[in-house]
């Protein structure tokens, strides 16, 4: 099993942009950033980077290191690494829904 098989695909409405959210389980700014994707109603995809074991937790944590050489979270992933936000920016999460 990889980590690929622990993304959970949040199904909503439609955006141009494919988001993936990295975060981890004891995170509160994870959770606030998830319950506002959920409130906007969009499709993203989420994966709990903490909760994978072995191999997979560390090439979950390889693969935000690419994008986040800090390792914070949250980390959104948008459109392949096009753009990279981390941590909680309510305003740019927004916008992710226009």
């Amino acid at each position: 099993m990889s980590y690929q098989e622990h993304i959970e695909e949040i199904k909503g409405k439609p955006v141009k942009n494919k988001i993936m959210l990295y975060g981890l389980s004891t995170c509160m700014w994870c959770e606030k950033a998830k319950e506002l994707l959920d409130e906007l109603g969009i499709t993203y995809s989420h994966l709990t980077v903490d909760l994978l074991d072995g191999a997979d937790a560390e090439a979950a944590f390889d693969l935000v290191a690419k994008y986040n050489p800090d390792q914070s979270f949250p980390t959104i992933v948008i459109d392949d690494g096009k753009r990279v936000m981390i941590g909680y920016n309510e305003a740019e999460l927004k916008k992710l829904a226009e």
